[in-house]
């Protein structure tokens, strides 16, 4: 049951991950002079028409995926390096407000709603399942955001990052050149190895795989190291004992 609670709110967190993100390139794109996206439906939250069944897949149950790419046209931008360059990253800005607004929501949740409520919870299995399913969804919003945020900004194509890289150099650059040849192939074999080293872990008892994940590593970077500042702030703000003791005083 547990682990069908994980992946059902893996499933709705991809949603609140994708979708905002890829309506966020839309928007700016818009904003900056290219209509593309808009005119082709894709300036909208509607999870439907951003959401790649495969890419949605791997991201709820690794917590790495891919939506439908955002359809842009740099040269239709007014200025072509800052129009390039804002909506590359507009995606990624937008996963990390998202993020920061669902984590203390799981707190909350999590401390003053299930565990106040326990014995409630302990007798009523369903609705137990219901409340973990919400916080769940909240904090991998909040994981599989900052995720999102680090993977996306890897400066290799079609990645946001590569986008960025696109803005502040030249095309001749060799370096930029290579990544664009060759970032699609370098892409696959990191989400390929990942996607193993986790069916190994999950299902044999091979511990030396873990040390071998490269995206594994990037998402414990993303949610201890860029999430940080996030998780720090709420936990110091949410924190239960201290509400408890402010409540006991009055």
């Amino acid at each position: 049951m547990s682990e069908l609670v994980e992946i059902l709110a893996g499933l709705i967190a991809v949603i609140f991950i994708f979708a905002p993100h890829e309506f966020a390139h839309a928007f700016i794109a818009y904003k900056c002079g290219d209509g593309t996206a808009k005119m082709q439906g894709r300036m909208t939250l509607n999870p439907i028409k951003h959401l790649d069944p495969a890419g949605f897949i791997l991201c709820a149950v690794a917590g790495f995926g891919w939506a439908k790419p955002v359809p842009i046209y740099p040269s239709n931008f007014r200025n072509y390096r800052k129009g390039l360059f804002c909506t590359a990253i507009a995606g990624v800005v937008t996963n990390y407000i998202i993020a920061f607004i669902a984590y203390p929501l799981y707190l909350v949740i999590l401390n003053f709603v299930y565990y106040a409520n326990i014995d409630f919870f302990y007798a009523n299995e369903w609705l137990a399942v219901i409340v973990r399913v919400i916080y769940y969804a909240f904090f991998f919003i909040y994981a599989y955001g900052m995720g999102i945020v680090v993977f996306n900004l890897l400066p290799l194509y079609p990645l946001d990052g590569f986008r960025v890289v696109e803005s502040l150099t030249r095309e001749v650059n060799p370096v930029r050149r290579f990544l664009k040849n060759y970032g699609m192939y370098i892409l696959i074999i990191l989400v390929v190895e990942s996607f193993l080293c986790g069916v190994i872990q999950r299902y044999t008892d091979i511990e030396i795989v873990k040390y071998f994940d490269i995206l594994g590593y990037l998402q414990w970077f993303a949610v201890n190291i860029i999430g940080y500042p996030i998780s720090a702030l709420w936990n110091l703000i949410i924190d239960p004992q201290i509400w408890l003791e402010i409540v006991t005083a009055f």
